[in-house]
């Protein structure tokens, strides 16, 4: 499991340093190129992997353009990260982002919670053009979570899963358990509801495997 801050508009370079997280998220949509410029020194120096994500408004972001104004956002900005987030909406962009020397997060987020044949044809989809899947799920009830434990633990690994919302954020803490990569935090100001702070994060995940 690795912890990547996820940076929006108050992000700092030293704050993203001092805390060493295993990867940082800038998400594009909010902060901007500045904020992926700012922690360049940060990727340098301490040699966090730079996540760029450009978080369509129809998958919870902010960004409203279509597929040309994504790709026209994002290609001058691959030099300064490591991993670019690809929605499924923008994947026949991937080529490009490889061709750059660039690894794929192949994500989708879901305003529902899909069965579990539905789950594996996303995963498959998703593995097609990146190299680690994200799905991010809004569960309705507690046997819709027990199946997102399920799907997660039986899923070709690597694969990052998530729940969208406060109700079922404690989640966020337990995917891991269950075999997924990534959990995303915050450094000061979520840039998604339901994400915690780094720090608190960090006693969870000691709390629950000691």
């Amino acid at each position: 499991m690795k912890i990547a801050i996820s940076a929006g508009e108050t992000a700092a370079p030293e704050d993203l340093a001092r805390l060493h997280p295993d990867m940082v998220e800038v998400r594009l949509d909010i902060g901007g190129p500045k904020l992926l410029e700012s922690v360049q020194p940060v990727r340098e120096a301490a040699r966090i992997p730079v996540i760029a994500t450009l978080r369509s408004s129809a998958e919870g972001g902010r960004f409203t353009g279509g597929e040309k104004e994504w790709i026209r956002a994002m290609r001058p900005l691959l030099q300064l990260a490591d991993w670019v987030d690809v929605e499924l909406r923008f994947r026949r962009h991937a080529p490009e982002i490889r061709t750059a020397g660039k690894r794929i997060i192949a994500s989708c987020h879901l305003a529902g919670m899909p069965d579990l044949q539905q789950l594996k044809v996303l995963e498959r989809d998703l593995r097609s053009y990146g190299d680690l899947p994200k799905i991010v799920v809004t569960p309705k009830d507690e046997r819709d979570l027990l199946a997102l434990f399920s799907f997660t633990l039986g899923a070709e690994k690597p694969v990052c899963t998530g729940v969208a919302g406060e109700r079922f954020r404690y989640a966020r803490a337990l995917l891991p358990l269950f075999g997924s990569e990534l959990a995303y935090v915050h450094a000061g100001t979520p840039t998604a509801a339901g994400q915690y702070p780094i720090g608190e994060f960090r006693e969870l995940w000691e709390l629950l495997t000691k």
